[in-house]
């Protein structure tokens, strides 16, 4: 068969390495002039390529259906980079290249779809894509190429620097397939907040949470609102809601209820002797959130503990549950990858294979399926290129 994989980022190549097999003819077509520029980025250029913890717990879709996430395809993605010669070092379950860095494995799987014969064709821009009878023509920038099968691993709308402008979903709406709304994810937090600009720059570990979701992490307050891998975890939920609010707890480690509030700063008074409620809370919390929280909560900073009265309960829960209001998530220029996209309804997650159209098939970031931050969506991307891959050629090997 002939095989054009649209897209050589990481589910891209992983997909072509995979549809080489036998006689397979296997074209990727990148509209850049290298490979993997997304996957080079990552983790800082360290590539945070998979996490131990891979369960569908950490993933998010509008389909219920994410039974690919699963133990046995956890094995088979790490036995793949372990056969292409990626030496991992584990660290908190986050799975990076021994060498610390992305070009580790980006060489890696150049390599090995060089060593397969698939062949990468670059500044090849896809400008549509058309089944006619048994066969799919591709039309480019380049002229057109007749294949039997394509796969659409063209990423999604994040980092439009890198390639990814959202034509994927425009491939897959003209062959009449539903997209889900595309929006950034992983992501910065907008908020209007007023007390926002006086602590930017600001970075303190805490709770946050939205609704029933919750992280715990190292936040960090910017001119625009909030960041921190604990907020982009959470912009996966306020990307659908629109407005809503993030609840900080700054003492989660420290107090659980309110007579746990009071026999520690009781406690803490008592030995700690001539400090005032501000110079108390400084042992804890940064000198600018201690400010804003004792002027929201309508208290002197020079006011002793004993003399806070009823204004000890109004303290514990600004505390422990800061209200803060998002009108927004920022964009995709900055955001790691995008949430929605071709949706799973209308491809079958064994193969992810099209059920609409026979002989088309996507992977990683143009479906509705992503992940939170620490691996979780390159594992995805890696997967569905081995399954695609794997799905197009003869599987009797």
């Amino acid at each position: 068969m002939k095989i054009i994989v649209i897209g050589g980022g990481a589910s891209g190549i992983v997909a072509s390495i995979f549809a080489k097999r036998h006689n397979n003819e296997v074209i990727v077509l990148e509209k850049n002039n290298k490979c993997l520029k997304k996957l080079l980025i990552t983790g800082n250029g360290k590539c945070n390529y998979f996490n131990d913890d891979f369960s569908f717990e950490h993933y998010y879709s509008s389909s219920n259906d994410l039974s690919f996430i699963n133990d046995s395809n956890k094995r088979k993605v790490l036995d793949f980079f372990s056969s292409i010669g990626v030496v991992p070092k584990v660290k908190n379950g986050y799975y990076y290249p021994n060498s610390n860095q992305s070009y580790s494995v980006h060489n890696s799987l150049l390599k090995e779809a060089s060593l397969r014969g698939v062949n990468i064709v670059y500044d090849c821009k896809v400008l549509n894509i058309v089944k006619k009878n048994d066969s799919f023509v591709v039309s480019t920038n380049n002229g057109d190429y007749i294949c039997d099968k394509v796969i659409i691993s063209t990423g999604g709308k994040s980092y439009p620097k890198t390639g990814s402008d959202g034509d994927g979903y425009l491939f897959g709406k003209s062959l009449g397939h539903k997209i889900v709304p595309v929006i950034p994810s992983l992501v910065g937090l907008v908020s209007n907040d007023k007390f926002i600009k006086s602590l930017s720059g600001v970075r303190c570990d805490a709770c946050v949470s939205i609704g029933s979701k919750s992280e715990i992490g190292e936040v960090q307050f910017t001119d625009y609102g909030l960041s921190g891998i604990c907020i982009f975890n959470l912009s996966n939920i306020a990307g659908r809601l629109g407005n809503c609010s993030v609840k900080v707890n700054f003492l989660y480690n420290f107090v659980s209820d309110f007579d746990s509030f009071c026999k520690l700063f009781d406690s803490v008074n008592n030995n700690v002797l001539g400090r005032s409620i501000g110079e108390l809370l400084e042992g804890y919390l940064n000198y600018n959130i201690v400010n804003v929280i004792l002027k929201k909560c309508g208290i002197d900073f020079s006011c002793p503990w004993s003399d806070l009265g009823n204004k000890k309960k109004v303290l514990f829960d600004n505390l422990v549950s800061f209200n803060i209001d998002i009108v927004g998530t920022r964009g995709f220029d900055v955001a790691q990858v995008s949430m929605g996209g071709i949706s799973l309804d209308d491809i079958d997650i064994n193969t992810f294979e099209s059920k609409i159209v026979p002989g088309l098939y996507f992977t990683g970031e143009v479906m509705d399926v992503t992940g939170d931050c620490g691996g979780y969506n390159l594992g995805f991307a890696f997967l569905s290129g081995m399954i695609a891959g794997g799905s197009v050629g003869d599987l009797s090997d």
